[in-house]
């Protein structure tokens, strides 16, 4: 009987001492979240709370099992449970920890600073950041895992003299991950390309949406992903449309006949952009580019404070003109034109009539029978 509730009291007070633990550490923050409404540090904490009741739990049942000599012929490979499990909740806890305190940071910084350039950087930085902490955590927690086998410990000095040898073998192996691991860090640090950003990739237009420290993932305007290795952006150009300020100027292109009325025509766009809310106001113009036999050329500007802002204005822009050609001026639409060709102005009416006269009478002598018939 004693074996018995020898395990049942030592597994059941330990996991009720943690949840008592757990449930009060909670409740603290939760207080000091609502007392101090400036910083989420507390409610973020908060999230923190599983891997931090399983740190309890497993260092209280670590530490109570072998003063209670439970199971003896498991005796070994209980421990060497709980002390893998220990281990591993410990960094669980300590990525969650980080995570809390840099997004407090973030959001301070957020909230301090108006530019969305800046902020936008400052999130990819920290979004790097946290990737790092987290693969640095996980790799010694790893390694101390491993130190725990006896195995391990005995081969530790054999590992760490060929260290030299196995890193040079898994740097060319791993050359291609390497770099873009790098790349990542020279576009968070230096501030090529953020979360955010709308950017032109390969003639696709979208918005980043993710860095990672070996991918960067393109969200399309037509809701796809693109995902692409970060030294793509090292390598090759690309557009960064939100580089400095995400103020934009764009441009229409129409195909109109020589007859158009080309300053009706900018009173007209003039009108379209005052009544169009995502033209910001700062410029618009309209001008003749090109001529052909057939057409001309107009190209309109105009303005507006983003990206998406400036595609909007584009195409009420283009819209509203035709529709307005269409209904007051369609002789300015392009059309095949059918009718009689135009004199040029050196060929007068008296120069054709005599063009004529001379074409009449040589037709006539064609017709007149030879002198001095019979």
């Amino acid at each position: 009987m004693e074996n018995l509730l020898r395990p049942l009291i030592v597994v059941g007070g330990s996991v009720a001492l943690t949840l008592v633990i757990g449930w009060a550490t909670d409740l603290l923050l939760r207080k000091a979240d609502a007392r101090h409404h400036e910083t989420p540090l507390w409610g973020l904490l908060r999230r923190g709370r599983i891997p931090y009741q399983l740190v309890l739990c497993a260092a209280m049942l670590r530490g109570s099992f072998d003063e209670a000599q439970l199971l003896e012929q498991h005796r070994v490979g209980i421990g060497q449970t709980l002390t893998l499990v220990l281990i591993g909740a410990a960094a669980w806890l300590v990525i969650r920890i980080a995570a809390a305190i840099v997004e407090t940071s973030y959001s301070r910084y957020a909230r301090a600073h108006r530019d969305p350039a800046r902020v936008r950087r400052v999130r990819t930085q920290v979004t790097l950041i946290m990737r790092v902490v987290a693969a640095v955590v996980g790799v010694v927690a790893a390694a101390t895992m491993l130190l725990t086998f006896p195995a391990f410990r005995a081969a530790g000095a054999s590992l760490l003299a060929s260290a030299g040898i196995l890193g040079i073998v898994a740097g060319v192996a791993a050359q291609s991950t390497l770099s873009n691991m790098f790349a990542g860090l020279q576009i968070a640090f230096g501030d090529m390309v953020r979360i955010g950003d709308t950017v032109v990739v390969d003639g696709e237009w979208g918005t980043v949406e993710e860095i990672t420290l070996t991918f960067l993932t393109v969200r399309t305007w037509d809701e796809r992903r693109i995902t692409m290795p970060v030294s793509y952006f090292t390598s090759k150009p690309f557009e960064n449309w939100s580089r400095g300020t995400p103020q934009m100027t764009g441009i229409v292109f129409w195909h109109v006949d020589h007859a158009a009325p080309v300053d009706a025509m900018r009173e007209k766009l003039r009108d379209i952009l005052r009544e169009c809310p995502a033209w910001d106001g700062r410029a618009y113009g309209l001008d003749v580019t090109d001529t052909t036999p057939n057409t001309m050329e107009v190209r309109a500007l105009m303005t507006a404070k983003d990206a998406d802002d400036i595609w909007t204005v584009r195409v009420t822009v283009r819209e509203g003109m035709i529709r307005w050609l269409a209904a007051e001026h369609s002789y300015a639409l392009p059309r095949v034109n059918t009718a009689d060709a135009a004199l040029p102005p050196n060929r007068t009416n008296g120069r054709v009539r005599d063009d004529i006269s001379r074409d009449g009478v040589a037709a006539s002598r064609g017709h007149e029978p030879p002198r001095g018939g019979a």
